[in-house]
């Protein structure tokens, strides 16, 4: 009669042996790692081995070689141990492992192996196409891996939709997808196709505390406000200002991007041509992206003034004569009729415009994110419509005296 065999032996020792090593570690990772194996307390095992892949410090060179803990632990533990394990789980590991310091090769076979076994699973399966593009986007690709990419991208933005949606294995795939397509964008541009992937990033981003996670907090954060300044059809940027995320660049040499970012998103004029002309320049002459679009952000800038005119008045009071219109934008008259045809032809305001009388009529414009200040504002406006309302009803029930309440 054969002697047994336990399967889990072989993943205890490394465990065993990785406590006596590293002892800091013994007694929240890798003797709960050795237990849960014993007991076949799989879930158990599970999060205690994604509280190792995303602790600080970690992950550590080993004294017999072959890689880090991270890449050791995947390979005696995590795999011996995988088909009993959430499958989405065993994804995020293993890009936490191929993003520990392996080559791309390495890193590219570790989860090309994955993705073979998981190719039926379509949350991994996005998930893991996602990270392995996004190794490769790391290392420089060349043109036909971009051109596979591309591909790659639209067909997997369709496959999202098939996933239950407010799951939190949805949130973790949408989270991988869209950090994968705007680091894409990043690469090829243009800027608003970056703006609008980084935007729907935003919504499954947390930054996290580790000293790397603020550093790419901080780096998301300016590219965003690069990408919304210079972006092509990029006009609500209330959307950005508004993001906690910009508070990553509080008190670093980047925070002038924040004040630059709002003066044009609240079509502050003065504000915005000070800090361009006076207090930033420097700065601004060390970014190729406001510099090449220098002339872009100018027209952003000046169409969002003129939207932040009309906002500002009463509905009764939108039809502005071109010379008022010329000293708010502090613009030369002759370029008004310009602005005004621009802004209609971007759908920032419609209306009609009257070349000869030199007046525009606006009867709708770009509903856009606001914020404290111009919430405050329209509160009042709200209120000051309600009292005339009020009053229109008294005069009529004091004309009419039988009307229905």
């Amino acid at each position: 009669m054969s002697a047994y065999v336990d399967p889990m032996r072989a993943s205890v020792d490394h465990c065993n042996a990785m406590a006596s090593q590293f002892p800091d570690l013994a007694d929240k990772y890798y003797n709960v790692f050795a237990n849960c194996c014993q007991q076949k307390l799989w879930h158990q095992l599970t999060l205690s081995m994604m509280d190792f892949y995303t602790a600080e410090g970690t992950n550590r060179p080993i004294a017999s070689g072959g890689g880090g803990t991270y890449l050791a632990l995947y390979k005696e533990v995590v795999q011996s141990v995988a088909s009993k394990l959430n499958q989405l789980s065993v994804s995020q590991i293993a890009a936490s492992v191929a993003f520990s310091g392996l080559s791309k090769e390495e890193g590219t076979t570790l989860l090309d192996e994955l993705l073979e076994a998981q190719k039926n699973d379509i949350g991994p399966k996005l998930y893991l196409e996602s990270k392995r593009s996004l190794l490769l986007l790391n290392h420089s690709p060349d043109k036909e891996t971009l051109a596979t990419m591309y591909t790659m991208i639209k067909t997997n933005t369709e496959m999202l939709d098939q996933l239950i949606q407010d799951s939190p294995d949805v949130m973790i795939v949408n989270r991988a997808h869209y950090e994968m397509t705007m680091s894409y964008y990043k690469i090829v541009g243009p800027p608003e196709a970056f703006y609008e992937e980084a935007i729907r990033y935003l919504n499954y981003y947390t930054p996290e505390q580790k000293e790397a996670d603020k550093q790419k907090s901080q780096q998301l954060a300016v590219d965003i406000c690069l990408s919304a300044l210079t972006g092509e059809g990029v006009y609500n940027l209330g959307q950005v200002v508004s993001n906690p995320m910009l508070l990553a660049l509080k008190e670093t040499p980047d925070a002038w991007l924040m004040e630059l970012l709002e003066a044009c998103g609240k079509g502050q004029v003065a504000e915005f041509k000070q800090l361009v002309s006076q207090k930033y320049p420097s700065q601004i002459a060390s970014q190729p992206a406001l510099v090449n679009m220098g002339q872009q952000m100018q027209e952003k800038m000046t169409l969002l003034a003129l939207v932040k005119m009309i906002f500002e008045r009463p509905s009764s009071e939108r039809t502005v004569d071109f010379a008022t219109i010329a000293q708010v934008l502090e613009i030369p008259i002759e370029q008004v009729e310009w602005v005004i045809m621009r802004a209609f032809s971007v759908k920032l305001m419609e209306g009609s415009m009257d070349q000869v009388d030199g007046i525009v009529h606006v009867t709708w414009i770009l509903p856009r994110v606001l914020d404290n200040d111009q919430m405050s504002d329209l509160a009042t406006r709200f209120g000051e419509w309600a009292g005339k309302v009020s009053k229109t009803k008294e005069s009529m029930q004091a004309d009419g005296g039988a009307l229905t309440q």
